[in-house]
């Protein structure tokens, strides 16, 4: 081999490994904590400041969508979106899902016999799409006092995190506590359901350190 040929194949090797180091794609999916509601300043939400820790290596994006539910027979599913079919098609290597607040409310938690196959399905077509990606269920965060939209803390602390942590056990998936992140912290949520500009901070921060680990 001359050293020409040699160089070039040098050059195709390092182009291959910078490429995939660029090319670690991680999808934020979630309703409208994940879409950023309660943040003032875009640059803050949760999935743009995990994006500025994780740097240049990672392509973050954001299928936050207000409203939706976990459950396919909520009042606003997740799978039946666009943001769904979107995160889907971006075939992400690492899959955060923070939904289960909505879930919460009355006319959702009637029908709470279909979170976790609701969950298990959202998590089977994200495998589908990359075979290979990591996925991570989140906790929710907490609801404050009397909560707010419907959305309910007793729900979400007694009945939702405990079926997340059930379904994470049975499908062998890590899980990302982000209800212990934000806990007894209610100044960060002025609305009692949506972190602020801070407490995103906190949730990427504890979203970096799971995918880091």
């Amino acid at each position: 081999m001359n050293r020409r040929v040699f160089l070039s194949l040098l050059l195709v090797t390092f182009a291959g490994a910078a490429f995939s180091a660029d090319g670690i794609k991680v999808a934020c999916v979630g309703d409208s904590i994940t879409a950023g509601a309660g943040v003032k300043d875009a640059k803050n939400r949760y999935p743009a400041q995990l994006g500025e820790l994780l740097g240049s290596g990672y392509d973050v994006k954001n299928f936050g969508n207000g409203g939706t539910t976990m459950l396919d027979d909520g009042d606003k599913p997740y799978k039946k979106q666009k943001t769904f079919t979107d995160a889907v098609e971006f075939a992400a290597d690492i899959v955060v899902i923070k939904l289960g607040t909505n879930d919460s409310k009355p006319q959702n938690w009637a029908k709470k016999d279909g979170f976790a196959p609701s969950t298990k399905s959202l998590v089977e077509a994200f495998t589908k799409a990359n075979p290979k990606a990591k996925i991570f269920l989140c906790y929710p965060v907490p609801v404050i006092g009397k909560g707010n939209f419907g959305i309910r803390e007793e729900i979400v602390k007694n009945e939702i995190i405990p079926l997340i942590k059930k379904t994470a056990d049975e499908l062998k998936l890590p899980v990302i506590d982000l209800y212990a992140a934000l806990d007894g912290k209610p100044e960060l949520f002025p609305d009692r359901v949506h972190p602020n500009d801070d407490g995103a901070k906190l949730i990427a921060q504890a979203v970096h350190a799971a995918v880091k680990k």
